[in-house]
């Protein structure tokens, strides 16, 4: 537990000192790949959140999901590929080969579905190669491209402003 915590501090600390340096890139490419970031400590509809996606024309096919637990079982099994603190190192680097894989997935859209700041859900959202990051807009500022003020338990509020902004910016 007490080791937890100092992985925990030592990974945000890299996290945000990398933040720090952070060029934020404009795409102009419409979205059709997305990527979504869970952390199901407190949000567990992520097949409603994607049939949502789907609702709005997104192929899911083309929606790849992550999820965040802050302990994983030995006898849980999942339909999506899932990590936790045990995946991260003292100096900040993923070890598990699905989250490598997720972060050097260029999606044209990431949704950062986390609204309590965690490292390794910093640093994984950081890590990204997504062209266009979306999160709430209580996490980092500088992690997102943009961000939507409400809570993580309102998935189709959440949804149907971020298709609202898309819109306008003519990236559907």
């Amino acid at each position: 537990m007490f080791f937890n915590y100092i992985k925990e501090l030592l990974t945000k600390k890299i996290v945000k000192k990398s933040l720090s340096n952070v060029k934020l890139s404009s795409s102009d490419g419409l979205i059709k790949t997305v990527g979504i970031i869970f952390d199901e400590t407190y949000f567990y509809e992520k097949e409603d959140l994607v049939k949502e996606l789907v609702a709005e024309g997104i192929l899911e096919t083309n929606i790849k999901v992550l999820v965040f637990k802050n302990k994983i079982k030995k006898t849980e099994t999942f339909d999506y590929p899932v990590f936790s603190y045990k995946n991260l190192s003292w100096n900040g680097k993923i070890e598990k080969p699905e989250v490598q894989q997720f972060v050097n997935e260029p999606f044209d859209l990431l949704i950062n579905y986390y609204d309590t700041e965690k490292a390794a859900l910093l640093l994984v959202s950081q890590l990204s190669k997504a062209t266009f990051k979306v999160g709430f807009s209580v996490v980092d500022k500088r992690l997102n491209h943009f961000m939507i003020d409400t809570n993580a338990e309102n998935y189709k509020i959440f949804i149907s402003e971020l298709f609202k902004y898309l819109r306008i910016l003519n990236k559907i």
